[in-house]
């Protein structure tokens, strides 16, 4: 019989390696740096960290252009506190962002990966399913023509 030389599911799922989740793979690849620099890229990238820079940019520019004179402590047209202020944030952050994301996107090949091979086991399952089904038609028709067979003598 043709039944020999197909694969069963079990023997599929024996074949391909067992399926990880890329999540707790990538996780468990993380140094405390790593983390670190994941958890500022995802914060400083949200439009919380966007709103405290904007407010902050806000009331210094208010407090040094509309607070009387001897209060403002970086007075217009000077602004240069907050010029250096505000390059050093970039400089530190420019950085910090690249590496999250360059992290971000290992995660996202460990979890493309992944799905490739969840792909390739599917089909190979798929495959095995339509040689059974495939096998399991030329048997029903051995067994009409049979019985056909039968019922003609």
């Amino acid at each position: 019989m043709k039944f020999a030389n197909i694969s069963s599911v079990e023997e599929i799922s024996k074949k391909h390696a067992q399926i990880k989740n890329a999540n707790t793979v990538h996780k468990g690849k993380l140094t405390a740096l790593d983390k670190a620099a994941i958890w500022i890229t995802d914060h400083v990238g949200s439009m919380g960290f966007f709103m405290i820079i904007f407010c902050w940019t806000a009331v210094w520019l208010s407090w040094n252009t509309l607070a009387p004179a001897i209060w403002r402590f970086d007075p217009y047209p000077a602004f240069v506190l907050w010029l250096f202020i505000s390059n050093m944030i970039q400089i530190f952050l420019m950085p910090l962002i690249m590496i999250g994301q360059n992290l971000q996107s290992r995660h996202a090949e460990i979890r493309s990966e992944q799905d490739f091979a969840v792909n390739k086991k599917a089909e190979a399952e798929a495959e095995a399913i339509l040689k059974h089904l495939e096998n399991q038609n030329d048997l029903i028709i051995q067994i009409l023509t049979k019985l056909e067979q039968m019922q003609g003598k």
